[in-house]
């Protein structure tokens, strides 16, 4: 009888590890280009591990970042696409080669700061959703990443300033208007800017306080001109043939993560920015900001080509307008 209840015992306690376990597990491996300490990739941990606690760990994701798996940035979107990874993050404008929409809010100063990022978020909503599953995707949720600056060996005192400078961009857009207004643009991939300011190739860079950080630019450069004239996205996107794969109710508690940290990773991405400005100052970077007329000047260079891109991406002309509405300008 002993042996029996011994037994008996055995058998509850196993039943009640069955009831605690997943049936199975869903393991993703998650890439992303961005570095590891990066800002930007701890948000996705944080994403991932609240997944796998909503989920009671039958959905878990492994971050790769740095680009380990071997996808570079701009080839994201058709990494996840075809399914060469499950699941990944990425900057919207990286992705214009397979979609031009994507663009839209990288366009120089029509987007810029904070209030105007969330404005647009609000607006692109359903553009970007629809544009997503055209690419067998769903978008989860989306982060800004700091605006950007232009950081440089002089203070941006005048609009001739850009005419001495050889300045490193991220995307066609951003070539195209520091090339209307005088520089001469590189478009050069984040790994070979440190080199790149070395070596003399380039003498100026436009991006974040963050990516500034990363890379140390003090060793380099003296001032952030803070123009604030482009605005980027990060965002977070699923392989749709992965994701009808998962449970409904898997489904539905990986939204409600995506939704509930949304907004706390948008204040994330201000404290970011704040906290860079006083690393780059502590750092002995100087802070200038420009003239009203340099910036008005900038600002007016930057309108012509929002309705160029309209024309050239007429699935964006709705997009651009209603949020141009939406903000008045």
């Amino acid at each position: 009888m002993k042996g029996m209840k011994k037994l008996s015992i055995a058998f509850a306690f196993a039943a009640a590890l069955l009831l605690e376990t997943p049936a199975f597990a869903v393991e993703w491996d998650f890439a992303t280009a961005n570095a590891p300490g990066n800002y930007q990739t701890k948000l996705d941990e944080k994403f991932v591990a609240e997944v796998a606690t909503a989920t009671n760990n039958e959905v878990k994701m492994t971050i790769h970042a740095g680009g380990q798996l071997g996808f570079k940035g701009p080839e994201m979107l058709g990494a996840v696409r075809d399914g060469l990874v499950p699941i990944g993050s990425f900057q919207f404008a990286q992705q214009v080669g397979l979609s031009p929409i994507l663009g839209a809010s990288s366009l120089p100063y029509l987007v810029s700061g904070f209030d105007q990022m969330k404005t647009f978020r609000t607006v692109s909503k359903p553009y970007f959703d629809a544009e997503f599953k055209k690419f067998n995707q769903k978008l989860l949720f989306v982060v800004p990443w700091p605006g950007q600056n232009i950081f440089s060996k002089s203070e941006l005192s005048s609009t001739d300033t850009f005419k001495t400078m050889k300045i490193r961009t991220t995307d066609r857009a951003g070539s195209d208007y520091f090339r209307s207004l005088g520089a001469a643009p590189a478009q050069i991939p984040w790994g070979e800017v440190v080199p790149a300011l070395s070596t003399g190739v380039i003498d100026s860079v436009s991006t974040s306080t963050s990516s500034a950080v990363d890379g140390q630019f003090w060793d380099f450069l003296k001032f952030c001109n803070v123009v604030n004239w482009q605005s980027n996205f990060e965002g977070v996107t699923v392989n749709l043939d992965d994701w009808n794969k998962l449970s409904p109710k898997d489904q539905k508690a990986i939204e409600e993560v995506a939704a509930r940290l949304e907004p706390v990773f948008w204040e994330a991405a201000k404290a970011e920015d704040s906290k860079n400005f006083d690393t780059l100052k502590a750092k002995g970077i100087q802070l200038y900001t420009p003239s009203a007329s340099v910036r008005d000047s900038m600002s007016a260079m930057a309108k012509p080509s929002w309705t160029a891109f309209k024309e050239t991406v007429p699935a964006a002309k709705p997009l651009i307008e209603k949020y141009l509405s939406a903000v008045g300008k």
